[in-house]
C-alpha cells in the first residue's frame, strides 16, 4: 500500500511564501510522475505543477515564475516552494503521483490535501 502524506500548508499574507513537501511511502517499484494539483471552493480541482522521473517540469500558466516544484534525490519525494503568493491561490493542494506497485503496471495515488490560505 501507498501512502502520500502532505505537509506545509498554513496561513501566509500575500507577497508571502511556503513550501509544500509530499513524501511517499510504503512499498513500490518506482514512482514515475510527482505533482501538485489544487482546488478552491466552488471550482474543479487543477493540475498547478508537475515533475517527471527524468526531471521534466510542467507549470500551469498562473503560477509560473512563482512556484518552483522540485523532488529529492531518492524520488519518493516531492516539493513546491510557493513564492509571491496572492489571494487567488487560496485553496487545498493535493500530492499526487503515478507509483509502479511492481515493474508491470502503474496506478495514480492522492495526499489528503493541505490547506494554503494566503489572507492580511
Amino acid at each position: 500500500q501507498v501512502q502520500l502524506v502532505e505537509s506545509g500548508g498554513g496561513l501566509v499574507q500575500p507577497g508571502g511564501a511556503l513550501r509544500l513537501s509530499c513524501e511517499a511511502s510504503g512499498s513500490f517499484y518506482s514512482i514515475d510522475s510527482m505533482g501538485w494539483y489544487r482546488q478552491a471552493p466552488g471550482q474543479q480541482r487543477e493540475l498547478i505543477a508537475s515533475i517527471t522521473s527524468g526531471g521534466s517540469t510542467y507549470y500551469v500558466d498562473s503560477v509560473k515564475g512563482r512556484f518552483t516544484i522540485s523532488r529529492d534525490s531518492d524520488e519518493s519525494t516531492v516539493y513546491l516552494q510557493m513564492n509571491s503568493l496572492k489571494p487567488e491561490d487560496t485553496a487545498v493542494y493535493y500530492c499526487h503521483a503515478y507509483v509502479n506497485p511492481t515493474y508491470y503496471y502503474g496506478m495514480d495515488y492522492w495526499g489528503r490535501g493541505t490547506l494554503v490560505t494566503v489572507s492580511s
